[in-house]
This record gives structure tokens, sequence and C-alpha cells, in this order.
């Protein structure tokens, strides 16, 4: 009998796995709605085979000791479950599948860490969800297993369209906010007594531009989340203080070759609370300000989680040391933590085609873990020239009519960020 390959956790996987909590699961949330049904023995096949056409999902974490010094991902030639379910149709069953997937976690233990629910609406419409186990993997390289699904289900090309192709910028200087200080938290709403995360999804028309704008729509989404975030904190009684907005860089190929795993870095871009109180006469200046931010921090070469995640995952020591060591570190860091994640996964690069009978996808929404201290995620996509937001948070930090508001105050302020140059 061969032995599985092993493959050394990655210091990202590592940090979340020290981290892991069953209260708020580390869960990534991808719903894609085709506008036909899916055979289910078709279905079935397609998903499986495009896991073998990229083995590095087929994995599971290596049982070990308390004294080893490494965790290990052990890579299995097959599934270790069925991966693909089809629940039973009904009234509730899109809300149901939410739920599931922001509140049950692939384990690890189980190759691979990854589940795909498919829910048949009553209009003969599908919507497909997928739950990712975020400390094994990440949204993006998720989405090209499915792409690849869809290729072999519906026998279309599903290759990505080229990314759009910008003439680099010239170095600008320009006056950023301090990292050093410590950032705004979101503030407390109506909080409901059931740990856990809730969801909100919507779609919006994606903002106008002018044509030659020094800046890209991510900029207008990130001044409209600080721009939201401040103005929910005025309303509370905030103090004013510095935000620090998380944005994920993603770098990878979304060909054949991308690959598998958590492979997004991430950096932080600060605002002023100054710069979110102006005029709306100078949200121009602002949205240049911040693609300024955004560019430069997207050129910077650095660890995915930056130097001191590197130390603190070295492997000297066994790793349940290390566990307790990373547990104790984030608690004593909660204050400094950004205020808020921002992850925008741009224009889907993939059609998604099923097929003629199940069609081409038309909406495609992610949502990413809100754990405290931030306790509130916003994560945007756009599909068939549509902007699809999701805003996850923390039960403990927000109700459901906290996210409404939320939602309406963002709608707004992404109104706000078409103001003519």
């Amino acid at each position: 009998m061969t032995t599985p390959a092993r493959i050394p956790f990655p210091v990202v996987d590592e940090v979340s796995r020290h981290c892991l909590q069953e209260e708020e699961p580390e869960t990534v949330h991808i719903e894609v709605h085709l506008p036909g049904r899916l055979d289910p023995a078709r279905m079935r096949k397609a998903f499986t085979e495009a896991l073998h056409r990229h083995p590095r999902i087929l994995m599971r974490e290596a049982q070990g000791g308390w004294y080893r010094r490494r965790y290990e991902w052990e890579l299995t030639a097959e599934p270790d479950v069925e991966v693909v379910s089809f629940p039973t149709p009904g009234r509730n069953a899109l809300r149901d599948a939410r739920t599931r997937a922001l509140s049950q976690a692939p384990p690890l233990s189980l190759s691979p860490p990854i589940r795909l629910e498919v829910v048949e609406e009553a209009d003969n419409a599908t919507v497909l969800f997928l739950t990712i186990n975020h400390t094994a993997l990440d949204g993006p390289a998720c989405l090209r297993i499915l792409a690849t699904a869809a290729e072999i289900y519906g026998g279309k090309d599903n290759s990505p369209t080229p990314a759009p192709i910008r003439p680099p910028d010239p170095p600008q200087s320009t006056d950023t906010p301090s990292n050093w200080t410590r950032p705004a938290r979101v503030a407390p709403g109506t909080p409901e007594h059931t740990p856990g995360n809730g969801l909100l999804v919507t779609e919006l028309p994606l903002p106008h531009r002018p044509k030659g704008s020094p800046y890209t729509v991510n900029d207008q989404l990130m001044v409209t989340t600080a721009l939201t975030i401040a103005h929910w904190n005025r309303e509370h009684g905030e103090t004013p203080r510095p935000l620090r907005i998380t944005m994920p860089v993603d770098d990878r190929p979304r060909d054949m070759t991308m690959p598998i795993g958590n492979g997004t870095r991430l950096v932080e871009v600060p605002f002023s609370p100054a710069e979110l109180t102006r005029k709306p006469e100078d949200m121009p200046d602002l949205l240049r300000r911040t693609a300024q931010r955004t560019r430069a921090l997207k050129s910077l070469t650095r660890p995915q989680l930056g130097h001191g995640a590197g130390l603190l995952t070295a492997p000297v020591t066994p790793v349940t040391w290390r566990a307790a060591l990373t547990r104790g570190l984030r608690r004593a860091a909660a204050p400094w933590t950004s205020t808020t994640l921002l992850s925008n996964i741009g224009r889907i690069p993939y059609p998604l085609d099923f097929g003629e009978e199940a069609g081409r996808a038309h909406a495609v929404w992610f949502s990413a873990p809100a754990r405290m201290p931030r306790g509130l995620t916003v994560t945007t996509a756009s599909t068939a020239g549509r902007l699809h937001l999701a805003l996850r948070w923390s039960r403990t930090l927000l109700g459901h009519g906290d996210g409404h508001h939320l939602r309406d105050l963002f709608e707004h302020y992404l109104h706000t960020t078409e103001a003519a140059p």
C-alpha cells in the first residue's frame, strides 16, 4: 500500500488551524445561481473529475502526536466522502443551505475540505452552494474547481477571460495615515443571543466610473466600505478613530495552473477620521488618494500574513506550544486588528456555463468569515454587469436588522462614489 504524500501546512493554514472556534466556523461560502436544472448523476461525476484535475484539493489533515513540529496535509487519491449533495427542495431550502454554509465547516479530517449542495428552486432554477473550510482553501481556488466542473459537465469552454491590462502608474507620494494607531471597531448594533454568523446578500448596479478615471471599481468599493462604517459608528455615538480595512490581494493565474490553497496576501488600507467627514465635492480627491494607497500596497513584496507570522510558525517547537502562543497573541492584539475586511473578487473570470439545460451563472456571491474582533466582512463580485454584495457579521455584534441598515448605507455611499472628477 502506497503511503500518501504529505505537505506541511503553509503559514496561513497553520495560523488559521491554531485559532479555530466551534462557535464561529472558518467557512467561505460561494453561492452560484443558474437559470436551469442539473442532472444529479452527471453533476456528481463532473465535480469528482474536477477534483482529480486539481489533485491538491484532495487533502486531509494528517494525524500526529502533540510533540510534532508541523501540521501536515495528507494527499488522497480519492475523496473520503461524497462531496456533492442534492437537498430536498422546499420553501426554505435556500435559506437552510445558506445557514449550513455559515455554521457547518467541512471537517479537516476528511478529504476534501469542501462541500457542494445543489438546491433546486420552484422556478426551475438551481443554486449551487460551495462551503469551504478556510483553514485549507480560499474562494478563488474553489471557484477554479467549479469552473472546471462546469466545463466537464456542459462541454463548453470555461476558460477565464483575460484580465484588463492597465499601464503601470508612475510613483506618487500620498499622505497615508499611520498604522500604529489603534483602529476603530465596528460599533455594536442589536446583537442576537446565538453564536455564529449572519448573512445578507444583495444585487446592486455596478458603480459608474468616468472614462480615464485614476481609480478602479475596487477603490470605489474601498471608499464605500470606509464611509459606511464611519456613518454607522457616528450613528452609534462612537468617537471618531482611524479606520483600517484589510484587503486580500490575489496574484495567481486563473487558468488550470492556478495553485490551489490559500493564495491571497493581506494588506491594510488606512483612512483618517478627517478623510471620512469631508463634503461630497471632495469625493474625487478621496478616490484618488485611496487609489494611490491601494496601488502602493499591491506593489509591495511581502509574505501573506507579514513577517511576524513566519517567525511564529517556524517549526522549532511542538506545534501545540505554538498554537497556545498564537492564540494568546491573537487575543492580545485584538484591539489593533483592522476594522473590517473588504474582499473584492472583481469580475468573475469564468463563464460558469453548464450547458443548454442548466445555463450560465447570472449571479455569484461570496462571503468571508466574520469572527470577532472585526465582526463584519464585506465581499463583492460582479457577474453579468451587476455587483453582488455579501455582508456577513458575527451575531454577537450585529443583528439581521443591522445588516439591512448597513446594506442601505453601502448602497447610498456607493452611489456617491460616481461623482465626476
